[in-house]
């Protein structure tokens, strides 16, 4: 495919230019990484490389000078139809058509696999991701997270790495004593006991629901108990109802979890423990104003960070330091990608930091900070939930505009980019709307495959030489980009192009629809016909995979 014909042209100009040293066409020396690009002009081929202009202030040689040495030296390639050299100094291929016709079938050979890429050294990765503290529902901004750490790590995957999708769930600490106890306050108002509400309390109706719930399923049990006893037990219950829910929304969207780890694991087993003692082993410990300290300013923070305050409860970045302890020492992930929120970009470079005391390389940690996501109707701001007061929860969202919109949505605009989710716009059926438009491509292409079946036809001896036509081999050309795709979206960790490269899939299929008939019922049409009808089976594998890379449904109907 596309993605080892990259390689090849690299190999071979790299091949060239080492010939060209050995002859003393260019002088010796370390060669610069070979990037092969796809020109933005199609007139200038299939396939670019700039060696040349990188070349040039090292070899004292003018760029095209040294095109014009490389280019006889070329091993041959079957693939390849021609080689041009274009000013300022780049050396363009373009490839043949009998190689983009047979890709046809390796297409539909690959079939589900279409675009997966095969790793020499695959990397065991971590993507941990929404991680909300478990008291209250996913609302809308943990669900651009949600989606967006989702897509990466399916992305990761098809590139070959060995990929593990965590949901950390923060079940210690000040925040869940306060929901405990709310929740222990609002299950006496269900019994009709008199109970005042914590200061700082979750004050939003699902707490209600939850207390009531709890009443309805055990009685006055917890109201006979004492206090601590009871909230403490019912705590518990909470927890799970709580996580039941969470995990409920997020499938609801198609976001599922390989590991729920338990923060409270962390303390139970010893690992924090353990985590503390390694930091003051390794010297990064000091003790201050009563309370214990990282001395993060060691490792070129701007300030130090309290582990654990004077009153003896650790904080939240000392559970974290823990944690990734046990990603990375415990479990042995090669690589952690966090998606967080965007208020929690304070706390990207102390945790990097913190790696680095733990002997950890910073680069090995990789955190992609999701930003704000604005609702709109129309031209007006959606500000708050009907039912919940102060949130728009996921689930809400789902039920006005469905997951398959969420999901192309929110992946459609880069992590760090705030983006507006245009309801009105998600739900129309239109071609305005990117969502109907990509997934009617795919309908239509059920369609003519259903219509050529009822008719008899089958097209598996389909004879794909007799794509000619500039409409189908573009066809062609735009789906064996997907691989190439899926290796930058993944070195990179940039989801937010697969809907786009689907809006254009989508689009040069539409196209070929519209300049090729593909059943034809001429008896003289049967060879295009069925020829056709193999590149309308090869456009649905790589349409559904981008669907099924998104999490997204592929309809057979619409």
């Amino acid at each position: 495919m596309t993605i080892q014909l990259k390689h090849r042209i690299a190999a071979l100009v790299e091949t060239a230019a080492a010939e060209a040293q050995r002859q003393g066409a260019l002088p010796s020396g370390p060669l610069p990484d070979i990037e092969v690009e796809r020109p933005q002009n199609p007139d200038h081929g299939d396939f670019s490389v700039s060696l040349p202009l990188k070349l040039a202030r090292a070899a004292r040689m003018n760029p095209m000078a040294i095109a014009q040495r490389l280019t006889p030296l070329l091993p041959s390639e079957e693939a390849i139809a021609g080689v041009q050299i274009a000013p300022p100094g780049f050396i363009n291929f373009r490839v043949s058509q009998a190689w983009l016709q047979q890709q046809v079938e390796s297409v539909i050979s690959e079939g589900g696999r279409f675009g997966n890429l095969t790793l020499a050294r695959p990397q065991r990765v971590q993507v941990e991701f929404v991680s909300v503290n478990p008291t209250g529902p996913v609302h809308v901004g943990h669900a651009r997270g949600a989606v967006l750490g989702s897509g990466l790590a399916s992305i990761l995957a098809a590139a070959g790495h060995n990929v593990s999708r965590e949901y950390y769930i923060n079940d210690a600490g000040t925040q869940m004593q306060v929901f405990y106890r709310s929740l222990y306050a609002r299950y006496l108002q269900a019994l009709g006991r008199e109970a005042a509400m914590p200061e700082n309390g979750y004050m939003g109706e699902y707490m209600l629901d939850l207390g009531r719930e709890v009443a309805s399923e055990h009685g006055d049990r917890f109201a006979r108990m004492p206090e601590a006893e009871a909230v403490a037990a019912i705590g518990k219950i909470g927890l799970e109802k709580m996580l039941a829910l969470i995990r409920a929304d997020l499938e609801a969207i198609g976001v599922t979890f390989d590991v729920w780890f338990s923060e409270t694991t962390l303390y139970a087993t010893g690992q924090y423990a353990e985590t503390i003692e390694m930091l003051r082993q390794n010297g990064y410990v000091t003790q201050r104003e009563g309370a214990t300290w990282f001395t993060s300013t060691q490792l070129g923070e701007d300030k130090d960070n309290v582990l654990v305050r004077s009153t003896g409860d650790p904080t939240y970045f000392a559970s974290d330091i823990a944690y990734h302890r046990n990603k990375f020492l415990a479990r042995g992930f090669d690589r952690v990608i966090n998606i967080w929120g965007a208020d929690h970009q304070g706390h990207v470079s102390r945790l990097k930091a913190a790696a680095g005391a733990l002997g950890v390389d910073p680069s090995r940690l990789t955190i992609v900070i999701s930003q704000l996501v604005t609702l709109k109707q129309g031209d007006d701001v959606v500000r708050a939930s009907k039912r919940k007061g102060n949130i728009v929860t996921l689930r809400e969202l789902v039920e006005e505009v469905g997951a398959d919109a969420c999901r192309f949505f929110f992946l459609s605009r880069s992590p760090e980019s705030q983006m507006e989710f245009d309801l009105e716009l998600a739900k129309q059926q239109s071609s305005d709307n990117p969502v109907y438009y990509v997934q009617y491509a795919y309908a239509r292409i059920a369609s003519i495959l259903r219509l050529a079946q009822e008719k008899g036809l089958d097209w598996s001896g389909g004879d794909v030489a007799l794509l000619t036509d500039p409409a189908e081999l573009d066809l062609v050309k735009k789906m064996l980009q997907l691989p190439e795709l899926i290796e930058t979206m993944a070195a990179r960790l940039e989801p937010h192009h697969l809907p786009r490269y689907a809006m254009d899939l989508a689009t040069a299929f539409h196209w070929f629809y519209q300049q090729c008939r593909v059943v034809s019922s001429e008896p003289s049409e049967k060879p295009i016909t069925l020829a056709r009808l193999k590149l309308v089976d090869a456009s649905r594998v790589a349409l559904a995979r981008c669907l099924s890379l998104m999490g997204m449904s592929a309809p057979e109907r619409m």
